[in-house]
This record gives C-alpha cells, structure tokens and sequence, in this order.
C-alpha cells in the first residue's frame, strides 16, 4: 500500500525555508554592494529600501536598533556597502536582506579591512585596558615619530617646549601615507626602542581622509606600537577620526597637539604646585618652631631646672633605695639557689651508679636470704608430708595385712585376683602369695557360703 505523502501549509513551508536560509554559514554573514533604491524611512524607525545593481535586485530591512548607529543618511540612488543576514518574511514568503551596518561604497573596501583587522587584533587581546601602561609623570625625554614637513611636528614640539621646556624631545621623520609610510613607522618605533633614551613615544601625523590615513590602519604598524617597551601615544588625526593605532597605543590623543599636552605636566602648572607645596612646607615649619619654643619654654620654667639639686638628690635615694633592694633580692637569690644546688646534689648522690649498685646488691642478699629460708620451710613442709603419707601408705599396704596371717589368692597365671568361688572349679592351679613368698596350689573341692 502506498504511504500517504506529507502536506505541508504554506505557512509551515517558509518557516522552513527561513530556517535553512538562517543555518546556511555564507547568507548568516554577508557583505552586498549596490545601490540604494525604493528608501522609506518609517515612523518607527525602520528603514525599507531595496539594494540593486545591473542585473537584479533585493528587498532590504534595517531596523532602528541598527540605522541608529549609523554614520550617514541614506539617500535613494546612494551607492553602498551593506552587511547583513539572509532571511524570509513568513507572512510574505519573500526573502530580503536584513541590514546591520552600511558605508558609503566610495570607502567600503577600506572601511570591511578596517572592520576586519580591528575585530581579529580584539580578540587577541591587543586593545585590552589590562595591558596599557600609565605614562611618566616627568618623562625624560620624548620621541615623536612624524612627518618632518607637516603642521603636526610643529604643533607637537611647540607645545612641548611651551610646557615643559627642558625635556629633550627626539624626532624621527618618516613617511606618514603612501606605499612606504608603513614599513617606515615600524622602523622608527623599533629603532627609538633601541635607542633607550625616551620614555614616551608619540606616533601620528595631522588629519586628512581614510586613504590619508590609512597607514595607521596597517597590522604592522599595529603590532609594532603592540610590542614597543616604551608607552606610546598616538596622535592621528582630528578628533573625529579613528584608526587601528588608536585603539592599540596605550593612550589616545585627539590631536598632536593634544598629544604634547598629555605626554608632559605643564612648567608653570608645576611651579604653582610647588609654590603651595612651600607655603605649606612654611606653615608647617612655623607651627613646628612655635610648638617646639613653647615646649622649651615649658622645660626652662619647670622646677627640674629651677632646682636641679633636688631632683639629683631624690634620684640619689631612689639609686640607694634600688641598690639595697638589688642587694637583698640577691642575696636571697643565691641562698635560694644554693639550697636547691645542695637537692640536686644530694638527688645526684643518691643516683650515683655506686650507691645504686650497693644498694642492689644488699637487696639481692636480702632477696637471697629470704629465698633460702623459704626454700628451707619448703622442703621440711614436703619432708613431713611425705613421711606422713609413707606411714598412712604403710599402713594401708596388703603387705601389713598379710603379715598378720592373710594372703591373696590368684589364678593359674598370677594376674587375676581370685575374690569369691565362682570360676575357680575342682583341680583348677591357684597360685597364693603370702607375705615372705608364694604358693602354687591345686584346688581340691568348693565350696561357697
């Protein structure tokens, strides 16, 4: 029998589909370039808009939780870079593209490396707050790695010498956009690192456009500033503009000028602070004299001073006084530790190995002496008792009897003690012993009582 086939709703169907187009790993992350048509901006935020080029076209969605972040408005016939997820609307049956992030196209190859390059160099920790370091509150000296024509170098120095005039300040010029300016900073950095003698590096140049400042965006450049034992401030830009540098340095100027300022303190700024560093230091030190002279003045009017004989003479009795307790504390200890040496040595007498063994030995002879006697009592006590049981033998001996006339009459073989008649018949041999010898007899008749 054929099995029925199953039947799907249409609703059921899409939600299918939109579960496979979901799961698939390529339409779940997706860049699409084209341009923009059909745009509605909804009340609720939404954006509607459809992406086309020469050939076909697609339905897209960005929702407000997405367009918010958005760095331009999109306009209809802009051409863009979109990324987003392959999806169906159930209700519709139709699938569109859900947009997440979008660039003007004129950037958006550099803008998807910039994205790409800034999440791999997060996940490896290189933006991390842990491994930043704090700068030197008074560097030695500063490095500035720049282009030795542009307006940073200039700002940078000027405001250096402005604030901190004294901090020798070493510049590196290198290219800062083009093919080469790259390999150039990644030089200049190691190079200052070798060189030893800064203890804050500042790497940047001044503003211009993505490709101008592209070279900061390098891995390269990235990893150098990354591995570089002196602190760096990158310095790129305007305010508004960002690179990879910025987020890997360990701090981040909005301007090379800005740069200056946070890389030293300010001269005069340093001597207001050690002007009311010294007018506390005064205030203290005044208070601290004043407290100290009425202190002396208090000492110069105490009667100590006044009258020092006094006090010399009552500290003489007290010396007496401590002097003759000293001496009857001593006394009493050596008496009390000469009794207790005269125990220990009487204890050490008694533990001596030649009283011990005089004293074993008068207890062995002793313990002898007493053996003795008992082994005495002991063998007369078993004497007498052995007399006594050989006269209470002697006297219950067969032999005693006998000898007052009786005798013991056995049968032909001598081991069976005849005690009555029965048995013993007419001519049967008995044999008799008697006291001083034996019998053999024959019987002659029996007779029973």
């Amino acid at each position: 029998m054929t099995a029925q086939p199953r039947v799907y709703s249409v609703k059921e169907l899409n939600k299918y589909i939109r579960m496979k187009l979901e799961s698939d790993i390529v339409l779940g992350d997706v860049w699409l370039r084209g341009e923009i048509s059909n745009f509605t901006h909804h009340s609720s935020g939404h954006m509607y808009f459809t992406l086309k080029d020469e050939g076909s076209r697609l339905k897209c969605v960005m929702f407000a939780s997405h367009n918010a972040r958005l760095p331009f408005i999109p306009r209809e016939g802009a051409k863009v870079l979109a990324r987003g997820n392959i999806s169906v609307f159930e209700r519709d049956g139709n699938y569109q593209f859900y947009c997440m992030a979008m660039q003007p196209d004129g950037i958006g190859s550099l803008y998807l490396a910039f994205e790409q390059l800034k999440e791999k160099l997060d996940q490896e920790g290189l933006f991390a707050a842990s491994r930043k370091r704090s700068l030197p509150a008074f560097p030695k000296a500063i490095g500035v790695i720049t282009s030795p024509t542009g307006a940073a170098v200039r700002d940078i120095t000027t405001t250096l010498k402005r604030r901190y005039p004294i901090i020798p300040v070493y510049v590196y010029p290198v290219l800062v956009q083009g093919a080469g300016a790259a390999p150039a900073i990644v030089n200049a950095i190691q190079a200052m690192n070798r060189f030893g003698e800064c203890d804050v590096l500042i790497v940047g140049r001044g503003g211009g456009s993505l490709e101008e400042l592209w070279a900061f965006n390098e891995e390269a450049v990235a990893r150098a500033i990354a591995d570089s034992a002196i602190p760096v401030i990158s310095a790129v830009g305007h305010e508004t503009d960002y690179t990879i540098s910025d987020f890997v340095s360990d701090l981040r100027a909005a301007t090379p000028t800005a740069a200056a300022e946070l890389a030293v303190p300010h001269v005069a700024e340093l001597g207001q602070g050690l002007e009311r560093l010294k007018q506390r230091l005064d205030g203290a030190m005044r208070l601290r004299l004043r407290k100290d002279a009425e202190r002396l003045e208090r000492a110069r009017r105490s009667p100590f001073f006044r009258y020092p004989r006094k006090y010399l003479l009552e500290q003489a009795q007290r010396l007496d006084r401590l002097q003759e307790q000293l001496r009857s504390r001593t006394e009493r200890l050596v008496v009390r530790e000469r009794a207790r040496l005269d125990k220990l040595g009487k204890g050490l007498v008694a533990r001596h190995p030649g009283e011990r063994i005089a004293f074993s030995a008068k207890r062995l002879a002793t313990a002898a002496h007493r053996l003795e006697l008992s082994a005495s009592g002991l063998i007369k006590e078993k004497k007498q008792r052995l007399g006594a049981g050989v006269r209470q033998l002697d006297a219950l001996s067969p032999l005693k009897v006998m000898a007052r006339g009786y005798g013991l009459v056995y049968d032909n073989e001598g081991k069976t003690l005849l005690k009555t008649v029965q048995g013993t018949q007419e001519g049967d041999e008995v044999t008799v012993k008697l006291s001083d010898g034996s019998l053999e007899c024959r019987v002659l008749s029996v007779k029973g009582e």
